[in-house]
């Protein structure tokens, strides 16, 4: 029978989420120290210090173990949900620099490079870890980024392609700071630096999106 809602976990629930989150965590050490295709199930479960057949009943096979890790670590780049619409462009500069600063300390989080360098190792061999890397992080990023834009828009606040501006955005937000991260050649923003990132990526997007919407109505003149 089902617990009653409210009720607290049983023991036995308690100890499946905790051996699931070992089985994830122990297959994104063994990926990141192995390549995923090196990596096998055994080597997972005796890190996790679980059975086989628990690895199987409690994640899946070794894809599914990778999408999972994927999604816990990935799921870090989205940005809150259901974010208040811009009433002016002063409030649209705060919640773009608000939006950026959330983006670049959560994808500079160690953590979440390291999946991005699994997933450029392992390109070759599995390219499902980039496309599922791409959909569940970076695409679903750009997208609630595209939503601010196009309500901006429907208040007159930009004109343009709201999913050409989010990648314009981005463009300014991360410069070449990801590649110094996959590198190992800059250390993660400190949150000052980030702060201060995200509102000048905000600035220079406001006025390069103004200098584009005059030069649009010169030209239509």
């Amino acid at each position: 029978m089902a617990p009653a809602s409210g009720a607290s976990p049983s023991p036995a629930g308690v100890e499946a989420t905790s051996a699931r989150a070992r089985i994830i965590d122990a297959a994104f050490e063994a990926f990141s120290a192995r390549g995923y295709s090196q990596t096998s199930m055994l080597e997972i479960a005796t890190r996790a210090k679980v059975s086989k057949r628990e690895l199987y009943a409690l994640v899946g096979n070794k894809h599914d173990m990778l999408v999972a890790c994927i999604t816990e670590r990935a799921g870090r780049m989205r940005p809150p949900a259901g974010m208040p619409e811009p009433r002016d462009r002063e409030s649209l500069a705060e919640m773009l620099a608000a939006f950026g600063e959330r983006l670049l300390r959560e994808v500079s989080d160690p953590v979440v490079i390291g999946v991005f360098r699994l997933a450029i190792a392992e390109a070759e061999r599995a390219p499902e870890i980039a496309v599922a890397l791409d959909s569940i992080g970076r695409a679903a990023a750009r997208g609630e980024l595209a939503a601010m834009l196009e309500k901006a828009q429907a208040r007159r606040l930009l004109s343009g392609d709201p999913a050409e501006m989010a990648r314009q955005f981005l463009a300014l937000l991360w410069g070449d700071l990801m590649i110094g991260l996959l590198l190992r050649l800059v250390d993660p923003p400190a949150p000052e630096e980030a702060g201060l990132r995200a509102r000048a990526a905000a600035a220079a997007f406001l006025r390069l999106r103004s200098t584009e919407s005059a030069r649009g109505r010169s030209e239509e003149g």
